[in-house]
């Protein structure tokens, strides 16, 4: 007798009305996981992944219309209940996790209180009852000292456990479905592997359903049972993942498998110059906490802690040196040393003057080094065309006449291989990876020496990170430019970077060429971290 599934989706389709007409966003798809599957579902930014979440969880905008189709669980239809129905069966029947944890967590609220908050809402326990359980649905996530997380606010604790707290609340009302909407995303990879784990041993104890939503297709082999692909809101493929992974019949679907990073095929990239240092960092230290802003604030000072401690590297003009680590290991802080928006102790020498302090930095250093964050949203000005922010630079460091200032923005917007028209636009209305294009033209308008690139494909879906990443070597190579490229991609950063430096809790523990990278000299840590990398196997002689 075949199990009836906890999720049915049916021939569902699904529309927004737009000023400018109907938009489809889902066309007849249709979907089945069973009790104790994970169903994955993966596809580019904007395929209609994360709207078939809202659809199921039924958290849609009033302009959204389901067109036809059928979604149940357990056999009950879920189109067309009320808002009350969807509520009662939200949190007890079917949960969510989202990518970001701080968007599920209420700021002015103590973690304990969140779940206990659903266990009386959902299970009818008292206050009471509610605390203990919760304490005991944190400790099961593997979380240290739950009964003092229990008491913390979301600002007090990491990125990882605050997952784990938003895993812990889906799971505590034992639902029959939850769907992951890119649960890791926003995490280093060792914590990444973590949260993996603690979610394959939850649904081992529990048997519940999961639908898993991810661009990570390593991961995915890791975890998931079957596997939908989606693409421009129409399920091309489908079935058991490794079936689907090692003989993708789709198109779409052998695009997606070719572009994932494979660390023993380097992407071209150009051979340093065999000349002294560009960049060299000598004894780095910066320490937060101590005084300023939060010791006025809080009336006491606070206890004082290093973000990076003796941190030294160097950088070879046409260089690209990798900085890898988990989050609070002090990469960015790095960055934001080299590029003057932190203080520090220690040098900083570049093309062979030496800085001691953040205000040594002068307006021919500040052009010379130009950084790309991890979101193009919060560096791109929301209120400026794409034209006026390429142009910035341009008139700030007079790099062409007035007159031709528009003629090098259609170049620019050309060199990172989007459209000229582009100049009119603003932010809002191009997408991730688009925004992530105009950032780095934006870094390279300056014509710089050294461009740091922050967690720049993070966010950004297979397919778009590897276009983003070849685009950024393409660059480089053409106007010999080094590159600092931070990241927690092992497998990306083993296809680009010439060297690679590891950095744990504020310094650097290892540095080796990246042709050595499975040496067994390597420090421990760094075998940790390779150790913890979604390997490419699955995918290996599928091309597009």
């Amino acid at each position: 007798m075949t199990t009836r599934p906890v999720l049915d989706v049916q021939d569902y389709s699904l529309a927004y009305d737009t000023p400018e007409g109907e938009v489809m966003a889902l066309k007849s798809v249709s979907l089945a996981i069973r009790p104790g599957e994970t169903h994955a579902l993966v596809g580019e930014s904007g395929s209609g992944k994360s709207t078939l979440a809202w659809a199921i969880m039924r958290y849609l905008p009033d302009n959204a219309r389901d067109v036809s189709g059928r979604i149940a669980l357990s056999g009950e239809p879920l189109l067309g209940k009320t808002l009350p129905q969807m509520e009662a069966l939200r949190g007890k029947r079917i949960a969510m996790v989202f990518q970001d944890p701080s968007s599920s967590l209420n700021p002015t609220m103590r973690m304990g209180e969140q779940i206990a908050e659903v266990l009386m809402r959902h299970r009818g326990m008292d206050k009471a009852a509610a605390w203990t359980e919760a304490e005991a649905a944190l400790a099961r996530t593997g979380i240290q000292r739950p009964a003092e997380m229990m008491q913390r606010f979301p600002h007090e604790a990491s990125g990882g456990e605050k997952q784990r707290v938003v895993i812990a609340t889906a799971f505590a009302c034992n639902p029959e479905l939850i769907i992951f909407d890119e649960p890791t995303t926003a995490l280093d990879i060792l914590t990444a592997q973590q949260i993996l784990d603690l979610f394959l041993r939850l649904r081992q104890e529990t048997g519940v359903a999961a639908l898993y939503i991810s661009h990570d297709l390593g991961l995915v082999a890791r975890i998931a049972d079957t596997v939908s692909v989606i693409h421009q809101g129409e399920i091309v493929e489908s079935g058991p993942v490794h079936q689907v992974f090692r003989a993708p019949k789709d198109a779409y679907t052998r695009a997606l498998m070719a572009a994932v990073p494979r660390p023993d095929e380097r992407i071209a990239v150009p051979e340093p110059a065999p000349a002294r240092p560009l960049l060299q960092v000598q004894g780095i230290s910066v320490r937060y906490g101590a005084d300023g802003w939060l010791t006025r604030l809080l009336g006491k000072e606070s206890v004082p802690f290093y973000g990076a401690r003796d941190v030294s590297f160097q950088v070879h003009p046409g260089e690209l040196l990798g900085l890898v680590g988990a989050s609070g290991s002090g990469k960015s802080t790095m960055a934001q040393v080299v590029s003057g928006l932190r203080d520090f102790t220690g040098t900083v020498q570049f093309g062979g003057r030496d800085f001691t302090a953040r205000g040594d930095f002068d307006r021919a250093y500040r052009r010379d080094v130009q950084i790309v964050f991890q979101h193009p949203d919060s560096s791109l000005n929301p209120r400026q065309t794409i034209g006026t922010i390429l142009s910035r630079p341009l008139r700030l460091y007079r790099l062409c006449p007035p007159a031709k200032v528009a003629d090098r923005v259609r170049e620019l917007l050309e060199m990172v291989l989007l459209p000229p028209e582009f100049a009119s636009r603003y932010p809002h209305q191009l997408s991730g990876g688009q925004k992530q294009r105009v950032a780095i033209a934006r870094a390279f308008a300056a014509e710089p020496r050294l461009v740091i690139c922050d967690e720049i494909t993070a966010a950004l879906d297979v397919s778009v990170q590897a276009a983003v990443a070849r685009l950024l070597t393409d660059l480089q190579r053409k106007s010999g430019a080094a590159c600092l490229f931070i990241t927690h991609d092992l497998n990306l950063i083993r296809q680009l970077a010439h060297r690679i430096a590891v950095m744990q809790r504020g310094q650097v523990v290892d540095s080796f060429d990246v042709a050595d990278a499975n040496s067994p000299d390597r420090h421990p840590y760094t075998r940790a971290l390779l150790d913890a990398v979604p390997l490419a196997e699955e995918f290996q002689g599928v091309t597009a």
